[in-house]
C-alpha cells in the first residue's frame, strides 16, 4: 500500500473524519543522464560562485528575491520560516459550487483522499456520497510541505478526489501573453457550419484508456533497440504543409475521411469505434490498444515512428508523418 503524503483531518460544518492523502497520478516521462558526446563521462551540475570555480556547499546557501529594478534582496532561512504558514492538519470545507463552474484551467494535481481507520469509514462515506448525490464540490484550502493551497475536493466512484488549484492571480489573462488573438467577429456561415459538422462527426465519449503516450513508448523502444546493438533508422522531417487557402474545402474533405474511417471501425477493422484516419493517423505500434489516438503525445507534426510499416493510406496523412522509423 501506498503511503500518505498528508495526513489530517477533512471537516464540513461541526463533522470531522480523519484522513489520508495520496498521490492519484505518477509521472511517466523518460528520465535521461547527461553525458559527454562521444565518451561514457557523466556530466554532473555543480554551485558554484559566479566569477568563480569554486564550489559551494549547500548550508552556505542562502536565497535572493530579485527587485523590478534588478537587484536581489536577500532573505535567510529564519526570516522565511517566521512568515511560513501555521503547519495544519485540518482541510475545512469552506464552500460548496457547481463542479462545472470551475474553469479547469485552474486545476494543479489530484490525490485522493481516504479515511483514516475503519472508524472513520461511516462519516466517509456519509460526505461522499452526500457530495456525490449533491453534484456539488467542496473548496477548501489545506497546508501541506510548507506551502498553502486551495483545493477542489469532488466525489468519484468510491472515493474522494482532492484537487489543487491555482489561486486567481496566478492565472494569466491572454491577452498579456499574446496579442495576436482575434476578437468576437462575423464568419461566413458556410465555412462555420461546416466546422461545427466536423467537430459533430468527431465528437465521441471519454475514454481515457484509448489515449497513450505514443512519444514515450517509441523513445522507449529506441533505448531497447540501441541496447540490443541495433541500427535506428532517421527519417528526414517532412516538408511543411502551405497555407489552407479554402477552408469549406478542407473541412469537408476531413468530414469525409472521419465518415469513412468510422465505416471501417464499425465494419471489424479497428477496435474502439474510432479510425485512425479521423484522429490525425495517431496510431501506436508500440503494443498498446489500437484504438490509440495518440493526441497526447503528439504536437501539430505528430511525429510517429511507426513509418516504416505505414507508407501508403491514411497512416500518412495529416500530421501523422514520423521523424524516426523505430520498427
Amino acid at each position: 500500500m501506498a503511503r500518505p503524503v498528508w495526513s489530517g483531518s477533512i471537516s464540513f460544518g461541526l463533522v470531522n473524519i480523519g484522513v489520508g492523502l495520496y498521490s492519484a497520478t505518477e509521472n511517466r516521462d523518460v528520465s535521461f543522464h547527461q553525458f559527454e558526446k562521444g565518451t561514457d563521462k557523466r556530466v554532473r551540475n555543480k554551485r558554484v560562485a559566479e566569477g568563480t570555480d569554486r564550489e559551494v556547499a549547500y548550508e552556505d546557501i542562502t536565497k535572493g528575491y530579485e527587485t523590478e529594478s534588478g537587484e536581489h534582496v536577500i532573505i535567510t532561512q529564519d526570516e522565511l520560516e517566521s512568515v511560513q504558514p501555521e503547519t495544519s492538519r485540518a482541510i475545512t470545507i469552506d464552500d460548496f459550487v457547481e463542479l462545472a463552474g470551475i474553469d479547469p484551467i485552474y486545476y494543479q494535481r489530484s490525490y485522493y483522499l481516504a479515511p483514516r481507520g475503519e472508524e472513520h469509514q461511516h462519516a466517509y462515506a456519509l460526505l461522499r456520497d452526500a457530495m456525490k448525490d449533491s453534484g456539488l464540490a467542496g473548496i477548501a484550502t489545506l497546508v501541506m510541505r510548507n506551502k498553502q493551497y486551495l483545493a477542489a475536493i469532488r466525489a468519484q466512484d468510491d472515493v474522494l478526489v482532492l484537487t489543487t488549484m491555482h489561486f486567481a492571480d496566478e492565472i494569466r489573462q491572454p491577452r498579456d501573453v499574446a496579442d495576436d488573438i482575434p476578437g468576437r467577429r462575423k464568419l461566413p456561415k458556410k465555412e462555420f457550419d461546416t466546422a461545427v459538422q466536423l467537430i459533430k462527426q468527431l465528437s465521441t465519449d471519454w475514454k481515457p484508456e484509448s489515449y497513450h503516450d505514443t512519444y514515450r513508448e517509441q523513445v522507449l523502444r529506441v533505448v531497447e533497440q540501441k541496447a540490443k546493438g541495433q541500427e535506428v533508422d532517421v527519417e528526414e522531417a517532412p516538408e511543411p504543409q502551405g497555407d489552407v487557402i479554402d477552408l469549406v474545402a478542407a473541412l469537408e474533405q476531413s468530414i469525409q475521411k472521419a465518415r469513412d474511417g468510422q465505416g471501417r471501425a464499425s465494419s471489424g477493422g479497428k477496435s474502439g469505434g474510432r479510425s485512425s484516419g479521423a484522429r490525425s493517423s495517431g496510431k501506436s505500434s508500440s503494443g498498446g490498444s489500437g484504438s490509440s489516438k495518440g493526441r497526447t503525445a503528439k504536437s501539430s507534426s505528430g511525429k510517429n515512428s511507426s513509418a516504416k510499416n505505414s507508407k501508403s493510406g491514411s497512416a500518412r496523412s495529416s500530421s501523422g508523418k514520423s521523424r524516426k522509423k523505430a520498427s
